[in-house]
């Protein structure tokens, strides 16, 4: 079984000008993908990340520079504006991978999922040490070339070029994704 997970498409990760770029067509793109994951009754799940002021969540740079990011209830949090996201369930992270400290794992077992499709930011960070986790717990991983993003394009394609030569991993355009998708019902 399939399970799509949408990573970070809040609005913090796009204050960043180049990810304010490609905003608009990674929102269209990541509809698109939750719409034929639904048609075709694929588990899609969206992943935030959400910090606390106290710092009992920050990460080592964000505790080195004293700098917090991403409070949880504040609009830094919030999706971006226009991603659909009603009737999904979330989970929250606190790091860049969305299996370390969360029930991801359990999850995608309970939904017989044994591969997952990657989207949202950043290709190079959050999406990336998700997708190396997968390969630590034996789930199959495809990354959303459409439906993803990223700051750093030259470390985002190294990343994947690793992800995909070492851990198997496919990067795949939308298209070939959505039949993917229709071929799982």
């Amino acid at each position: 079984m399939i399970a799509v997970l949408m990573i970070d498409m809040q609005q913090a990760f796009f204050e960043d000008p180049a990810l304010e770029r490609q905003k608009e067509e990674t929102v269209r793109q990541c509809n698109h993908l939750i719409t034929a994951a639904k048609d075709n009754n694929v588990k899609v799940l969206l992943v935030k990340t959400e910090h606390e002021q106290d710092k009992s969540t920050w990460t080592l740079n964000m505790l080195e520079d004293d700098q917090g990011f991403i409070f949880r209830g504040t609009a830094q949090a919030d999706f971006v504006p226009g991603l659909r996201t009603e009737g999904l369930p979330h989970l929250l992270k606190t790091r860049d991978s969305a299996f370390l400290g969360t029930d991801l794992h359990l999850r995608l077992r309970n939904w017989n999922a044994d591969t997952i499709v990657l989207a949202g930011v950043s290709t190079h960070n959050c999406v990336a040490q998700t997708a190396a986790d997968a390969f630590a717990y034996n789930i199959r991983v495809i990354h959303a070339a459409d439906a993803t993003a990223s700051e750093d394009k030259n470390a985002a394609a190294a990343v994947q070029d690793i992800l995909s030569r070492e851990y198997r991993q496919r990067v795949l355009p939308l298209t070939e994704i959505i039949g993917l998708l229709e071929a799982a019902q």
